[in-house]
């Protein structure tokens, strides 16, 4: 049986063994075609680790990059701990990501494909640990998501009539 912490702001309620999600970048499914996703995780010193369990993150203009046989998480912003010294991290330095070397080399060959990015989904901890869910997709036109669009209200005109009829 699973046990619950509650804490004393219900925002981090989490269930013992779970997730907390730090940060999310909604648009990545919007703008990229995403094929494949990892789970990496990351290279962090102390306050940045601090900074990140107050959920000060930002993966809006983040991607990835293989550089050297070793994949980076770069322009990601995690606000310097505002309880730091002089020794606060900079907020948008390239953090490393950790991955097995077989992952590596997969995604070496997909970002070579034409068009093809490492776009950063969402960053949560697990069992304690900082994880990126990275993506491998392909860009979007503003065709393809206007189309989505269309395909989604004619789903929903769908559904509102089978219900209506059903009554």
């Amino acid at each position: 049986m699973r046990s619950f912490f509650f804490f004393p702001d219900f925002e981090r309620c989490v269930m013992a063994g779970g997730i907390k999600i730090v940060a999310e970048n909604r648009r990545a499914r919007a703008d990229y075609a995403i094929d494949e996703t990892y789970e990496a995780g990351l290279v962090l010193t102390g306050t940045e680790v601090k900074a990140l369990r107050e959920g000060r993150a930002n993966l809006k203009e983040s991607y990835g990059d293989i550089i050297n046989g070793e994949a980076w998480l770069v322009d990601c912003h995690i606000s310097p701990y505002g309880h730091g010294n002089i020794h606060n991290h900079e907020p948008t330095r390239r953090r490393k990501l950790l991955l097995h070397k077989r992952e590596i080399g997969r995604l070496i060959g997909r970002v070579n494909e034409r068009g093809m990015t490492l776009v950063p989904m969402k960053m949560y901890f697990a069992r304690g640990r900082a994880k990126v869910e990275i993506g491998v997709g392909k860009g979007k036109k503003f065709h393809d998501r206007r189309e989505e669009l269309k395909k989604r209200a004619a789903n929903r005109e769908i559904e509102r009539a089978l219900r209506e009829r059903n009554r």
